[in-house]
């Protein structure tokens, strides 16, 4: 699925974020940036050993990255130029999950924007081992995304790549219905 937001192209596709061809991919980290599991396992991986090596080097520089913020490395040997390490709440059926899961997104894109770069991927942040439930992350993502992409951004195109089928059609129906409920 794919929508123009104000002069930034949103896609929502099914795949492997690791095989994007975007200038930056957005990992779903922990604090720590210690990329052990679940999408940062895969990145970590695909890109080799610099990722975790700039990882570390970062925690050491400037301490654990804190929830609803985001860090960056390079992309190693991935296509990506970039990894943004955006850290997501451990979901606490609080409204505070939803600020910072919001802050999260809003964090990776500010930080695509100040590196100038034109493209970016995200994984559905949170709603694996950090127990998000995968229609409120949607609804909370996707409603910080385009809300960013209406101020000012130098990013023409935002993916939000999903593993598997079921989290697409949840993201899928879930920007349909915000996207229905808009003023026209």
């Amino acid at each position: 699925m794919q929508t123009t937001i104000e002069q930034t192209i949103l896609e929502l596709v099914e795949g492997d974020i690791t095989e994007l061809d975007t200038d930056a991919i957005v990992n779903a980290a922990n604090e720590w940036l210690a990329h052990g599991g679940g999408v940062a396992r895969a990145i970590s991986r695909k890109g080799g050993p610099p990722i975790q090596g700039e990882s570390d080097a970062w925690v050491q520089r400037h301490g654990p990255v804190r929830t609803g913020t985001a860090a960056i490395t390079s992309g190693g040997n991935l296509r990506a130029r970039y990894v943004i390490h955006a850290v997501g709440p451990v979901y606490d059926r609080t409204p505070r999950s939803a600020e910072l899961l919001g802050s999260a997104v809003r964090a990776a894109l500010e930080l695509a924007d100040t590196y100038e770069l034109r493209s970016v991927a995200l994984p559905a942040i949170s709603t694996g081992i950090y127990g998000y439930p995968v229609r409120d992350g949607a609804q909370v993502m996707l409603h910080a995304a385009t809300a960013y992409l209406r101020g000012e951004t130098g990013l023409r195109r935002v993916v939000f790549c999903l593993y598997g089928r079921p989290t697409f059609d949840v993201f899928v129906e879930t920007l349909t219905a915000q996207l229905d409920a808009e003023p026209r």
